[in-house]
């Protein structure tokens, strides 16, 4: 498995997430969904660099222009509801891809504790095309499993590019494990910790309560 770091490099995608992470600023709805949605974009212009591509000749007032277009079928998967901003914001650059949508949630146990549901998911066939999965918070690494165990269900997908904004180390070192090996993980910073409510430190908090409000 291929981990592309953003936080390694010197990209404006730095400024987004310091937003993202401020208490004085990621309050603002708004501005904190914008900033996803400007991650995702970024990250799919770079996902469009190893598509495949094939020559198509496009008619202008004066000719003919020979151009090279991405030949792949794309699908864009949104794991709700945290995933919706980073999903459009994918869309935005892969505006012809088809769509897909999969609800995933923890159910806990006790304080500490929980296990982790899916209980819809809405989808095309997958067989043969790349399928671009967004999550913008990588905590334990579980909710991607299941998530990516349960698209399967509609085929194999020839790529898998998982989209995300913040993840744990340990949901890094976990999907190395799960996914496959010519799977490639774009992330925005990998934080070293999780704490014991297994929530990723000093991450940003809950990121569908601060696009969307409380639940």
């Amino acid at each position: 498995m291929k981990v592309v770091d953003f936080s390694k490099t010197n990209s404006v995608v730095n400024k987004f997430i310091a937003e993202m992470r401020d208490v004085n600023i990621q309050n603002d709805r708004i501005r904190f969904r914008t900033n996803v949605q400007r991650i995702g974009e970024i990250i799919a212009y770079e996902i469009s660099k190893g598509l495949n591509y094939e020559s198509q000749d496009v008619t202008t007032p004066l000719g003919i222009a020979d151009v090279n277009v991405p030949s792949d079928q794309i699908v864009v998967a949104a794991i709700l509801r945290a995933g919706l901003p980073l999903h459009q914001g994918v869309l935005n650059i892969f505006d012809d891809a088809e769509n897909a949508f999969v609800s995933a949630y923890r159910n806990y146990n006790d304080d500490y504790n929980f296990d982790i549901h899916i209980e819809y998911i809405a989808s095309p066939s997958l067989d043969d095309k790349v399928l671009v999965l967004c999550d913008p918070m990588l905590a334990t690494g579980g909710s991607m499993e299941l998530a990516y165990e349960a698209l399967l269900s509609k085929g194999t997908p020839d790529k898998l590019h998982v989209v995300s904004v913040i993840a744990s180390r340990q949901a890094i070192e976990y999907l190395e494990d799960k996914l496959p090996n010519d799977a490639t993980v774009w992330v925005g910073a990998i934080d070293e910790f999780l704490n014991q409510h297994k929530y990723i430190v000093p991450g940003l908090g809950d990121a569908g309560d601060l696009a969307f409000g409380e639940k």
